[in-house]
């Protein structure tokens, strides 16, 4: 990542926490995502990493979920971790970036069996040095999900430093770069979500004072409706992009 203000997620959090954590597209990839795993039987060890865990919301919704599992979460943000570490004391989080090899002290061997990368890649130049650096806290075989916007990139991705969004071949193109065996990448959303990314990017950077600190009542009227008409979207098309994966050729881990 370059040293800019765009890369600053001590303060896009600071900023914007409020208003995500409202937000109908991070509540929509959330309750995509716990679709999409199949954890082992009761009494089988689950080992869950989220890599860019921001804030803790789906640490929070996790660890609630399955509270016998372990869970370690990733975050290049301090004040993420911070807040992360409040809002689920049982769950482990480290300060980490992920695009520079790990010191000697900061390394764990944690072993992975199930892990979560949402809305992170779009954020760096070579997300493939992200992925491998990650890679080292997965087991053989265990089971990634991806996701990554597609569509058009606003003045608000912009501004929170999106280099790129993905469409479902070339993120798969890039997971297999990156040494992982690809189930499946599709685009999901249409047409709710695609709807709003379109309103997103007409109202230009208005949107980045919408959205900055304590969320006005139009935008909580507005997540609210989103949210509600999140649920009729189809889970074949759409501009949200999603991946599923597997680190290397191991047997995998269910």
């Amino acid at each position: 990542m370059s040293g800019s203000s765009q890369d600053n997620w001590d303060q896009h959090w600071e900023q914007f926490a409020q208003s995500a954590e409202l937000g109908p597209t991070p509540r929509y990839r959330r309750r995509i995502v716990r679709s999409l795993f199949d954890f082992r039987p009761p009494g089988e060890s689950v080992r869950f990493l989220e890599i860019g865990s921001g804030t803790g919301e789906f640490a929070k919704e996790f660890c609630e979920s399955f509270p016998a599992a372990d869970y370690l979460g990733l975050e290049l943000s301090q004040t993420g971790v911070s807040i992360s570490r409040q809002r689920v004391p049982q769950a482990q989080f480290l300060q980490r970036d992920l695009l520079k090899d790990a010191a000697q002290s900061d390394r764990i061997d944690y072993g992975a069996t199930h892990g979560l990368c949402s809305e992170v890649l779009e954020h760096v130049d070579d997300p493939s040095i992200l992925l491998r650096n990650a890679a080292a806290y997965c087991s053989p075989g265990c089971r990634l999900v991806i996701t990554v916007p597609g569509g058009p990139v606003s003045a608000f991705s912009r501004h929170i430093g999106h280099r790129r969004h993905y469409k479902p071949a070339e993120i798969a193109s890039l997971l297999e770069r990156s040494g992982f065996e690809v189930e499946t990448a599709l685009g999901v959303g249409f047409p709710f979500f695609n709807l709003f990314q379109l309103l997103v990017t007409l109202r230009g950077p208005r949107f980045i004072g919408d959205v900055s600190g304590r969320p006005s009542a139009a935008v909580r009227i507005g997540s609210r409706l989103f949210a509600a008409l999140f649920r009729l979207n189809s889970r074949r098309f759409g501009w949200q992009t999603i991946a599923i994966a597997r680190q290397g050729g191991a047997t995998p881990a269910r």
